[in-house]
């Protein structure tokens, strides 16, 4: 079994639950802009991907979620699954933001650079979603922030390789999958402020990995 495949579906094929983009904008009172594209909801249709993202999908603050890294946000539906429990409250596919709720996939443990396709797109595992104010008020959820970066279930960002079409149900396959061993977990453990100096070292020396992460761990250790 692929390290990426969740142990509790004993193997079965990764696949696409629900594909997300933006319902309506919303206001973000409070927030650097005011307004935010967090508002996701699930389509039945298949639709293009690309550099940008995915058609009929965007993102209001540029600034801090434009970058190609951020392209796609990919988050498990078991993950969702234990949330619902801590929550005790259903949790539609798309509330956390994101484009792709998957099965099959742990993305924490997701190696940073692995090469996949869904449909005709081919993406690469990038980088943690990092929970931002903006996120926090849009689950108003006492202490979220916390609560998502202590839990470690962050999901990941897919930089998109070769444009295509996705859509629901398709299978995940994945192509590659580096050797350095440097996960979407590590990455978002040494941006939180974790010191373990073997996780420090993998990660600045991790070509996989933005340049964010690395200098972050460089730093550290010096």
């Amino acid at each position: 079994m692929s390290v990426h495949e969740s142990n509790s579906l004993g193997g079965s094929q990764p696949s696409v639950v629900s594909l997300n983009v933006v319902f309506a904008e919303i206001p973000d009172v409070g927030g650097a802009i005011g307004r935010t594209a967090i508002d996701k909801r699930a389509v039945s249709e298949s639709l293009a991907v690309t550099t940008d993202g995915i058609q009929g999908d965007f993102r209001s603050d540029i600034k801090h979620h434009g970058s190609p890294d951020q392209a796609v946000y990919a988050y498990s539906h078991e993950d969702y699954e234990w949330w619902s429990v801590q929550l005790q409250m259903p949790l539609a596919p798309g509330v956390f933001g994101e484009n792709l709720t998957t099965i099959g996939i742990d993305w924490t443990t997701a190696v940073v650079g692995s090469v996949l396709t869904i449909g005709t797109s081919q993406l690469q595992v990038s980088a943690p979603r990092i929970p931002c104010g903006t996120f926090a008020r849009w689950m108003d959820q006492d202490h979220w922030v916390k609560r998502f970066t202590d839990s470690g279930r962050c999901g990941s960002y897919l930089r998109v390789l070769e444009p295509g079409q996705i859509a629901p149900g398709q299978d995940i396959e994945f192509l590659d999958i580096p050797q350095h061993g440097v996960t979407i977990l590590d990455l978002f453990r040494v941006y939180n402020g974790d010191r373990e100096q073997h996780r420090l070292l993998r990660v600045a020396q991790c070509e996989d990995a933005s340049e964010s992460f690395r200098t972050k761990a460089q730093v550290a250790l010096k």
